[in-house]
């Protein structure tokens, strides 16, 4: 054995993607201090018995102020105007407790579902005001024990047209707005609303992270600014856009200048499979378009991609339980993701992600946070083939959760 100084805890045999075998992981004052075989010393220790461990999923583009609305309103909502106006009328009556009481709901599924990190897209505007902004300020508070939640705060419904929309922005990004996101195809002047949130993003020093571009038309989008705004203002790597459908739409030639056009801007691509699927091509009498975009072929061109949640139980999306793994697996199906690309598709919630985020301290390693999660699993190339369980998770050396695996009775056992 390796001797080593002391450690609070130690994880044995807990398999690593970049690991041939099992390896112990000694923690120290909540971060990981050593990464070896057979480490030498007393401490509280924690089996993993040879199955896989992960820093935890991570989660760029979630709804927690929206979250949980199926009882109020339905989800009969055939479009994504009727989404967005069925949730604007039910918003103006959202109140701070509301709002936390559905977005912890939200948050306690994630969490026992392996997620780390997450985004959320707060809406931010007249008919809302700061109330949910307030209660997701809570929320990130309440749940730092399991969970780091960064808050993007962003105008739903447009920004120019929409009276007293920014000076709400300006005052959610002085107390506490991490990102700032934007939605142009809801505004009447798009390339005027991309450019203030840029010009907002640069007073404020805050990444931007837009919906974007959410249908199936490839003959107009808002890309082409989105990717001159970013490189006029150097914002290479702190850029994303979210849904991109139109992407989807592209014949293969402009497929591949719109991916080199992204990698080269440092503009990076959310892929939101529950919401895309679900509200892309709803128009075709047969042989609907899937309306989503191959985030998988886009990461092998260099541009950073991520999938992620979105919407959960509302009429943007009636489905949801917050976890990632399920998420990649429903993209890899739809996306026609072959064996060879399943290690890619792992990274879709886990390793992008954190780069898009900008998490310097991500990912099991000497000196970052001891956050990881345990899949029962012993193969990390088939995590997202399987879905297996996620058994347990901790948060800087101390657990958060674990689940029990299931027990089989045998007739006469």
């Amino acid at each position: 054995m390796i001797t080593q100084p002391a450690f609070d805890l130690i994880f044995r045999n807990a398999l690593l993607r970049s690991s041939a075998a099992p390896v112990d992981i000694g923690v120290k004052g909540g971060r990981i201090a050593a990464i070896a075989p057979k480490l030498a010393c007393e401490a509280v220790e924690v089996d993993v018995g040879g199955h896989l461990a992960l820093p935890g999923f991570v989660d760029t583009h979630i709804h927690l102020d929206k979250a949980c609305l199926l009882d109020r309103c339905g989800h009969d909502h055939g479009s994504l105007g009727d989404a967005i106006r069925a949730v604007s009328a039910m918003k103006r009556d959202f109140t701070v407790e509301d709002v936390y009481a559905r977005g912890a709901k939200v948050l306690e599924r994630a969490i026992v579902h392996g997620t780390t990190h997450m985004r959320t897209h707060v809406e931010i505007d007249p008919r809302i005001g700061l109330r949910s902004f307030e209660a997701v300020k809570a929320l990130k508070r309440d749940y730092a024990w399991a969970l780091d939640l960064s808050l993007c705060v962003f105008p739903q419904e447009g920004l120019t047209n929409d009276p007293g929309a920014e000076e709400l922005l300006v005052r959610a990004l002085r107390d506490g707005g991490e990102t700032i996101g934007g939605c142009p195809y809801t505004d009447t002047d798009p390339t005027a609303h991309v450019a203030r949130i840029f010009d907002l993003a640069q007073e404020f020093d805050v990444d931007v992270d837009l919906h974007l571009d959410f249908d199936l038309d490839p003959s107009w989008w808002h890309l082409d600014e989105v990717c001159r705004q970013t490189e006029r203002r150097n914002y290479h790597g702190r850029v994303a856009i979210g849904h991109a459908t139109k992407l989807s739409a592209l014949p293969p030639e402009r497929m591949k200048a719109a991916t080199a056009q992204l990698a080269r801007a440092g503009v990076a691509v959310t892929v939101l499979p529950a919401t895309d699927l679900y509200l892309m091509g709803r128009e075709a009498t047969h042989n609907a378009p899937r309306g989503l975009t191959l985030a998988h072929k886009l990461a092998g061109d260099g541009v950073v991609c991520s999938v992620a949640t979105n919407n959960v139980l509302n009429p943007f999306t009636p489905f949801g339980d917050a976890s990632l793994l399920r998420m990649a697996n429903f993209y890899a199906n739809v996306a026609h993701a072959s064996v060879g690309d399943f290690d890619t598709c792992l990274d879709l919630v886990t390793e992008l992600p954190a780069r898009l985020m900008n998490l310097d301290d991500y990912g099991i390693k000497v000196g970052n946070p001891a956050d990881l999660i345990v899949l029962d699993t012993q193969d990390s190339r088939f995590a997202i083939a399987e879905l297996p369980d996620v058994m347990m998770g901790f948060k800087e050396g101390r657990q958060t959760f674990a689940r029990q695996r299931p027990t089989l009775f045998r007739p006469g056992a």
